[in-house]
């Protein structure tokens, strides 16, 4: 379960606020990705938050409007599907991160990035924490936060080209997914660099 080790640790070194950040949704086949950056009062107690993967979608429900009351600031941006192609998923990846952080209230000054790679337009301290989101508690609040926005955002794309089954896979490649690509072409907001194997 995730706590606040590394958020007090950074304290301990003098940083006042400290900030999480992870991102959904490095690997579909369609969609942009979500990043989302938390701050979370010191010691906030949250019942249930953990990993967003390891929670049903209604409990990421619930903790989205919890996380959103409770945090002291946040963040949530989007790079898009143009953006995937043009700077590829991890650049698009850095570039969801830096928009969340600079979304937010209240600038950080310790930033704990979920994975192993610090986004390099992001020129604030800060440290990588791999599996982030299982340890660090604003990750863990902020994996949450961009899971769920990008997730409502899938549904909205699942009215437009119903025949894609979205609700159902969010856009990663599922059979059902990759069958409905094979019968019904790609739609505007499929990524072409990850269906080159598909089609």
């Amino acid at each position: 379960m995730p706590d606040y080790s590394y958020e007090n640790n950074a304290a301990l070194k003098g940083y006042e606020y400290v900030c999480g950040v992870d991102e959904a949704g490095r690997g579909p086949l369609a969609g942009p990705v979500c990043a989302a950056a938390v701050i979370l009062p010191e010691g906030t107690v949250i019942e249930g938050l953990d990993d967003s993967k390891k929670l049903s979608e209604k409990k990421r429900e619930l903790l989205f409007d919890v996380i959103k009351e409770k945090a002291t600031a946040f963040g949530i941006a989007f790079a898009s599907v143009e953006e995937i192609e043009e700077f590829n998923i991890l650049g698009a990846t850095y570039l969801a991160m830096t928009r969340a952080v600079e979304q937010l209230g209240v600038k950080p000054d310790y930033v704990l990035i979920d994975g192993n790679r610090f986004p390099p337009q992001i020129k604030t301290d800060g440290e990588c924490v791999i599996k982030g989101d299982a340890k660090s508690m604003s990750i863990a609040a902020a994996s949450i936060l961009a899971k769920v926005t990008r997730d409502r955002l899938l549904l909205e794309y699942a009215e437009k080209y119903p025949q894609y089954g979205f609700e159902k896979h969010k856009g990663y490649g599922t059979k059902l997914h990759v069958e409905a690509i094979k019968e019904f072409g790609i739609t505007e907001i499929h990524r072409p660099s990850f269906l080159k194997k598909l089609l």
